[in-house]
């Protein structure tokens, strides 16, 4: 890291990159009481305030630490590793939440964390979001079998989503359902609720009660690694199934919910946001012929990887388990099994995740773990 101030700006060099410190952006970051609230960790002024014309007078390094003084005679010392932090792209954008590993069917360990008792701001919490990011799943061991136990559990990490489901909801054959779910049949790959504003519930929860039959086993796919393999072997897939826009709709005797999106959903900078996969409930707009075959075409190749045993994991949830998971990244599912064998019966709930992102910051900073630990 390479250092300079000259012509009223500070230029670090950092990672082969060089970042020229503008004077009001270094002042609005000014530390301090006398700037930020302790409490809140709030300015205590109004940043647009600051003199467009503002000066830094001089500036020190020492220490890894960041001596300026500004011509407004605010003047304060920096941890430049604070500054460091802003200038990598990544972590920035990332924080603490660490790096995703992309997984397919040779996922030789599943993630799993052991349930405690108010466990909510232990290092062991942090162990399993830091899981949870890396993989889009943990499955959570030995939680009571109490009816409606995953509430308490959930709760304690941040609000439980209530949708038109309700609070929570019970998996398990229902005469008359609203959602196939709730039937003894195979539930192919899929993602939950993509018809839901502005975007489908981000983390989803499934507490195992009885699991009493032979089959009904639980799979799980990670989109995103589907998605890496479309990206580097069919890139003319890839450009459709990202591009073309597909309607969602659920309706029942009470509601009609709606919304749209790609299959695959990048972010501005290209990264992967979101993938989107219901097929009985998708609907594809009339496009121009070509782009219908394009699309079909893709969508039928996704629709194969998302199925094929190179991708896909199978594991029997046991009473006491809570699987954990990523509605934007993983698609899950079941195999059918007879209700006529015994009970089979989970409880569902969903999760946003400004809760768990949140959490897991908070954890970071209380544990003062470092930037290694990532």
């Amino acid at each position: 890291m390479d250092f300079h101030f000259e012509n009223n700006t500070i230029k670090i060099i950092h990672q082969n990159k060089t970042f020229n410190l503008h004077p009001i952006w270094l002042r609005e970051r000014l530390p301090g009481e006398k700037y930020f609230d302790l409490d809140t960790n709030q300015r205590l002024y109004e940043p647009s305030s600051i003199d467009l014309k503002l000066k830094i007078i001089s500036c020190k390094l020492s220490d890894h630490k960041l001596d300026v003084e500004f011509n407004d005679g605010a003047q304060g010392q920096y941890h430049l590793d604070d500054l460091l932090i802003e200038m990598d792209g990544e972590k920035n954008k990332r924080g603490p939440l660490p790096k995703r590993i992309l997984w397919n069917s040779q996922l030789e360990v599943i993630p799993q964390a052991i349930f405690e008792e108010d466990m909510v701001e232990k290092e062991s919490m942090y162990n399993l979001l830091m899981d949870f990011y890396k993989y889009g799943f943990v499955i959570i061991k030995n939680v009571p079998t109490e009816s409606k136990y995953l509430l308490k559990f959930v709760n304690s990490i941040g609000p439980v989503k209530v949708t038109n489901f309700g609070e929570y909801f019970d998996v398990m054959s229902k005469p008359n359902p609203n959602d196939l779910a709730y039937k003894p049949i195979a539930l192919p790959p899929h993602t939950d609720n993509p018809y839901r504003k502005p975007e489908a519930p981000g983390i989803q929860f499934l507490h195992c009660l009885k699991n009493e039959v032979s089959g009904g086993f639980s799979t799980l796919v990670d989109g995103f690694s589907v998605a890496e393999y479309i990206k580097l072997n069919e890139p003319e897939a890839f450009e459709s199934l990202t591009k073309t826009n597909l309607r969602y709709r659920f309706q029942d005797k009470d509601i009609i919910l709606e919304n749209w999106g790609e299959l695959i959903e990048l972010d501005k900078d290209g990264d992967y946001k979101q993938v989107r996969y219901s097929t009985r409930v998708d609907y594809v707009p009339p496009l121009e012929s070509e782009k219908l075959e394009s699309f079909y075409k893709a969508r039928k190749l996704l629709g194969d990887l998302y199925t094929s045993s190179d991708f896909e994991i199978k594991f029997k949830l046991s009473p006491g388990d809570v699987m954990m998971f990523d509605n934007h990244r993983l698609l899950h599912g079941r195999t059918s099994y007879d209700s006529s064998e015994g009970a089979r019966h989970l409880q569902g709930c969903y999760l946003e995740f400004d809760s768990t992102d949140g959490k897991l910051r908070h954890l970071h900073e209380k544990y003062h773990l470092s930037e290694t630990n990532l």
